[in-house]
This record gives C-alpha cells, structure tokens and sequence, in this order.
C-alpha cells in the first residue's frame, strides 16, 4: 500500500519512464512539483529517490503496470484523480517531446483513474496552453 503522495509520484514516473528514457526536464518537472504544490506540502523530498525506485522496480515486473495501477487506484481519493492525470500531462509535455508511449501511458491512466474523456481532454488542453513555445 502507498499513500497518495507516492500514488501520484508513480503516475508521474511512470510517463517518464514510459518511452524507456527519463529526462532531465521530466525529473526537473517531478521535482518542482513535488516542491510547490500544496498536495505535497509534508512530503520529505528525501524519500522522492527511493519512491521512485520503487516504482521503476515494480514496472520491470511483467504484471507490474497492472499493479502499480492497482496500488494507483487505491490510493487515489476521487478528488485527486484528475490532479494525477494533471501532473502525468505536465511530465509527459515537460520536454516538449511527447511521444507514442507517453501518449499510449496517458491514455491507459486515464483509463484506470476512471477519467471521462472530456474531463482528460481539458486537462490536457490546459497542459498544452502551460507549456507552449513560440
């Protein structure tokens, strides 16, 4: 079991990860989050490496996506589903470089958060709106 705090880490690394390269803008993003928001306000910033190993161990696992989706949607209040789904979109547009397998993550997540496609579709509107480039 994991607390939300870490749910939502998992989400962000796991579109990191998900195109087998996670980028010093993608790790930049985690931890500006992880610092400013105030859904991670307590957080101790020292766990963030083991937290995501952890992560990254589960997802070698063969079932792994499965469960770290699982462990996702147990920890995830309601409320909080749309703010995982945000800050995956925020991780997958850091780089100005989102891929297929970032793309295909993001749609699996939104699957397993239970998130309608025009509530995704907004955040992912707002998400391209923050990190457009002239």
């Amino acid at each position: 079991m994991i607390g939300h705090q870490e749910a939502l880490i998992y989400t962000m690394v796991m579109v990191s990860a998900s195109d087998g390269e996670m980028t010093d803008a993608e790790l930049n993003t985690i931890g500006d989050i992880i610092k400013h928001l105030p859904i991670f306000q307590g957080y101790n910033l020292a766990t963030l490496g083991k937290t995501a190993e952890a992560c990254a161990e589960l997802l070698a696992d063969p079932a792994g996506l499965d469960t770290a989706g699982d462990l996702i949607q147990e920890a995830l209040p309601a409320k909080l589903r749309e703010t995982a789904y945000a800050l995956a979109c925020d991780v997958a547009a850091a780089d100005a470089d989102v891929n297929q397998a970032e793309l295909e993550l993001l749609r699996w997540l939104r699957g397993r958060l239970g998130l309608a496609r025009l509530e995704a579709a907004a955040i992912e509107l707002a998400t391209r709106a923050h990190y457009i480039v002239p």
